[in-house]
């Protein structure tokens, strides 16, 4: 009688059949088919998120603004108003800093300002992932109007 590692000692050995691989891609293949498309829309949703968030911060920077000034800085100021005392427009006589930079959108693109708005008193928005008025999805407008 052989012992294992002696010479004349069968070892059966087995590996996987063809249809055992292929069981075992197309089990992959679904569970990358269910699974991928929520984690591809999750980076959207998140810059959503940051986007409702920039949103929010420069909405109460314009509202110490007002508190210091008595009215928001005009659309022509913008909110470059916010960074650096406005030249031109109506006078901020009791102006501070109310924001160290102005923060762009999380599509690279700067915030846009309206004063009046269109839905509101004022309107701080991002055009979304395309920056062109509109859309739907990760194109959608994001807006004060939103929070």
């Amino acid at each position: 009688m052989a012992f294992p590692g002696q010479i004349g000692w069968r070892v059966a050995q087995r590996g996987f059949t063809l249809i055992e691989v292929m069981v075992v891609i197309v089990i992959l293949g679904v569970l990358a088919a269910l699974v991928v498309p929520r984690v591809m829309n999750r980076p959207d949703e998140a810059r959503a998120v940051a986007a409702r968030q920039d949103i929010a911060a420069i909405m109460q920077s314009l509202k110490l603004y007002r508190l210091d000034n008595q009215r928001y800085p005009s659309t022509e100021q913008g909110l470059q108003a916010l960074v650096t005392r406005p030249a031109a427009g109506p006078e901020a006589a009791n102006w501070k800093a109310y924001l160290d930079k102005l923060p762009v959108d999380p599509w690279g693109k700067p915030y846009q300002y309206l004063n009046p708005g269109v839905k509101g008193e004022i309107d701080v928005f991002s055009l979304g992932a395309d920056g062109a008025p509109g859309g739907s999805g990760a194109d959608a407008d994001i807006g004060s109007w939103s929070l």
